[in-house]
């Protein structure tokens, strides 16, 4: 019978995400996660299996953390044009407050490890799938409504825009300049209208 957790595992899992998006997967060793955690190395092992199965509870912590922000913000859109404009605003405020330059834990990790690993590349896959799903309801919405033009299927336009997304996350690492990261969404944005 597996011995029962005596630690908080959301707090746990906080600490362990910092690690893992300042120092990514391959830089961060089991001691960092020692020391940042406060557990030892075989609560860890006891309680996450491996480095690699607590880091993928570390990306589904963060994504599920992201999912709740994109929830709050696409229920306050009056229309399909403002739900894609406020996940825009969304990324760009994150780039703007992102004060360490980490950028994005998902599009760093999908850089970093999803050639990698299989689990990772599915954990990638599947995120992927459902962010294309979400902006392809959104934008099927939009052309529903007139809102955006109908050139190209409701899913050819959800893969450019996430694309899009990622191509904005990591230009953000480097410039964190708000004019230009409004006018590159502007940009982006011109293509569905």
């Amino acid at each position: 019978m597996p011995k029962e957790e005596t630690f908080n595992r959301i707090a746990v899992l906080q600490k362990a995400t910092e690690v893992f998006h300042k120092k990514g997967y391959n830089g961060t060793s089991m001691q960092d996660l020692v020391d940042a955690t406060s557990l030892n190395r075989s609560s860890i092992y006891n309680s996450f299996g491996s480095k690699l199965t607590m880091f993928l509870d570390v990306l589904s912590y963060y994504q599920s953390t992201y999912n709740d922000s994109f929830s709050k913000k696409l229920a306050k859109a009056y229309n399909a044009s403002e739900a894609i404009q406020n996940i825009f605003d969304l990324h760009m405020h994150e780039i703007i407050n992102d004060n360490d330059r980490k950028g994005c834990m998902v599009v760093n990790c999908k850089s970093e490890m999803a050639n990698q690993e299989p689990s990772i590349k599915s954990f990638m896959e599947k995120n992927q799938d459902r962010a294309i799903a979400m902006l392809e309801d959104i934008v099927y919405k939009g052309q529903m409504e007139k809102i955006f033009n109908q050139e190209q299927t409701a899913g050819q336009y959800a893969l450019y825009l996430f694309s899009s997304v990622q191509g904005l996350r990591m230009t953000g690492i480097l410039n964190k300049n708000e004019e230009d990261l409004k006018n590159l969404i502007k940009t982006i944005l011109k293509v569905l209208y």
